[in-house]
């Protein structure tokens, strides 16, 4: 019986699985077999060196070897650079430790996802590069399209541990400044900050001419705050503890993350910018398609 791929969509089962390679291996088999059974067509997306052979390419370039295992054609696709260099910028603060019951922490799921997006681009000849902060940068990892550049990536994004407090518009401002050549940047955050800062950090992007990708990325109940019984509070940045019955602020805590959502993704709107409201209960393949979409819209 074939393994269905789609299931290591779900973040608490690929979570489980040993070795950061092999879990972006198995998101990114995931997605694509959920390629062949979803509404999204039109994809241009080459995984690998072969296409399907097409009326008017020349006869020359089919790989009979492909062709005698499989009965069908393909035609062989060189490996050439492309003009796509991404930076992935990977809030690694506190905060970003919170999981609720036994979901993955934000952090974990961010890693994930870094890591899948990597595998993918580098797959696809993009060059990849890698940002880690929490109040200040922590590593910066150039953009490289070799493929040994994949090990150096996922070991970065393995090791990484939720510390200190956040400063999210440095880390912005600072890579806008270094990142010389226009390209996509895609920020991976629970974006606890200032909103006015976060905006100006993105725009910052924007004005250097760079292509944007915002995934915002927060557990269930910090969205919903469906908590039960009365309950202490910890910030998980500055130590500070809040006791409160939930269900008497609920509905007021849900209006204001909302608002704090909405402000960021019409800022994004108006400045041109892909906001992507995700939680750590969603599958992978929301956030693959939206970084796939966007790529599309690159050529």
């Amino acid at each position: 019986m074939p393994t269905d791929y789609r299931k290591y969509l779900e973040p608490d089962i690929v979570s489980k699985l040993k070795g950061m390679e092999l879990r972006a291996r198995m998101v990114v088999k995931g997605f694509i077999a959920g390629l062949h059974k979803s509404p999204y067509h039109g994809f241009s997306v080459e995984f690998a060196e072969h296409r399907q052979y097409m009326p008017g390419d020349n006869i020359r370039d089919i790989d009979w070897k492909v062709y005698a295992k499989t009965d069908r054609y393909y035609i062989k696709e060189y490996e050439e650079e492309t003009n796509l260099k991404a930076y992935l910028l990977l809030d690694c603060s506190a905060s970003m430790a919170y999981r609720s019951g036994k979901r993955v922490a934000k952090l974990d799921y961010a890693g994930l996802l870094c890591g899948a997006l990597s595998y993918m681009m580098l797959r696809q000849r993009d060059a990849v590069g890698l940002v880690t902060f929490d109040e200040k940068i922590r590593k910066y990892i150039p953009a490289r399209s070799k493929s040994g550049h994949l090990h150096v990536l996922l070991t970065e994004i393995a090791n990484q541990t939720p510390s200190d407090t956040t400063d999210i518009a440095v880390t912005l401002h600072e890579m806008a400044e270094r990142i010389k050549r226009r390209g996509l940047v895609i920020v991976l955050s629970d974006l606890l900050d200032k909103p006015e800062d976060i905006i100006a950090g993105l725009k910052h992007f924007r004005y250097n001419q760079h292509q944007v990708i915002v995934f915002h990325i927060l557990d269930p109940r910090e969205r919903d705050f469906a908590f039960g019984a009365e309950a202490a509070f910890r910030d998980m940045e500055t130590g500070e503890e809040l006791t409160t019955l939930p269900y008497q602020i609920k509905k007021d805590y849900a209006r204001q993350v909302q608002a704090f959502a909405d402000e960021i993704a019409s800022a994004c709107r108006q400045s041109n910018i892909d906001y992507h409201a995700i939680d750590t209960a969603m599958p992978f393949d929301k956030a693959l398609y939206a970084f796939l979409a966007k790529r599309e819209r690159l050529y």
